[in-house]
């Protein structure tokens, strides 16, 4: 299967301001990409790719004043199948995890394990340790938040998502992290592209998508607390203990959106040039 996938975001600014965007495909996904990707500006600035800890594709350029368009798009293959399902999946003991893994036990700017220790063990220590603990998490913070854009606040952590009982996907994502990581799986926040491919078209204008991965039997799968299925065609961006680590942009200075859009759909076309994204400005 062939997704075509982009951007294209209209940002103004009033003095020069130095961005930092974490827009790129993840290192691992590179492999299936079928045509360039490339992070394209109007007016055409100077962009400098680097790692960051978590092995993230970082994007930095200085905006100048005024307008700019941001735009990247590309066609990638994905296999097609929805996210693996292994309800065998055993959880590790703590002392048998990777290293790198141990962060994603820890507390993060959202996801506040300290408050939620006592409640994730009431809610589900009772049930099997691995896949169906996870699976259990997922269908209480699924049934818990009321989904809806109008719920939307960048401040919001999991505690008061919990409390709040709304949010958006990322809302859900950090919620499940904090009370997988309360139950001694490892968690960590994903951002990415994920279309309606395989289920009725949503009416909401497309958006990029937040889900979680957690760490069961030696390798990662992916779970997402809005949806509860299983999905075809995530295409990752960033992963990181929690949103924080995986901002969109991050501007060092005043920047006000303009407009934002994003394109994710199967395709059966092969590689187009860079920039071809068919999106109204």
């Amino acid at each position: 299967m062939l997704i075509q996938a982009g951007y294209k975001i209209v940002v103004e600014t009033c003095r020069e301001t130095p961005l930092v965007l974490m827009t790129s495909v993840r290192p691992e996904r590179m492999c299936d990409l079928k045509s360039k990707h490339e992070i394209v500006t109007d007016p055409q600035l100077t962009a400098v790719e680097y790692r960051d800890g978590f092995d993230n594709v970082c994007t930095r350029m200085t905006l100048p004043v005024g307008q700019t368009q941001i735009s990247c798009d590309f066609i990638i293959e994905d296999d097609g199948v929805p996210d693996r399902q292994v309800p065998m999946a055993r959880q590790h003991d703590i002392a048998d995890l990777p290293s790198d893994a141990l962060v994603f036990l820890l507390a993060s700017r959202y996801c506040e394990t300290d408050l939620f220790s006592e409640i994730a063990w009431e809610k589900f220590g009772h049930i099997e340790p691995g896949w169906q603990r996870v699976q259990a998490v997922v269908d209480f913070v699924h049934g818990h938040l009321d989904y809806g854009y109008q719920h939307a606040r960048a401040t919001r952590t999991a505690w008061e998502a919990y409390n709040e009982r709304v949010g958006v996907c990322r809302d859900f994502a950090h919620l499940a992290v904090a009370l997988c990581r309360c139950l001694n799986i490892p968690a960590r926040y994903c951002s990415g592209y994920l279309g309606d491919i395989g289920v009725p078209p949503l009416p909401a204008a497309m958006d990029f998508h937040a889900w979680f991965e957690v760490y069961l039997d030696g390798d990662w799968f992916s779970f997402d607390a809005r949806h509860r299925t299983p999905r075809i065609g995530r295409i990752l961006m960033a992963c990181g203990r929690d949103a924080a680590d995986t901002a969109l942009s991050t501007a060092f200075g005043e920047m006000r959106l303009v407009s934002f859009e994003v394109v994710t759909e199967e395709t059966s076309q092969d590689a187009r040039p860079a920039g071809s994204l068919a999106l109204a400005a």
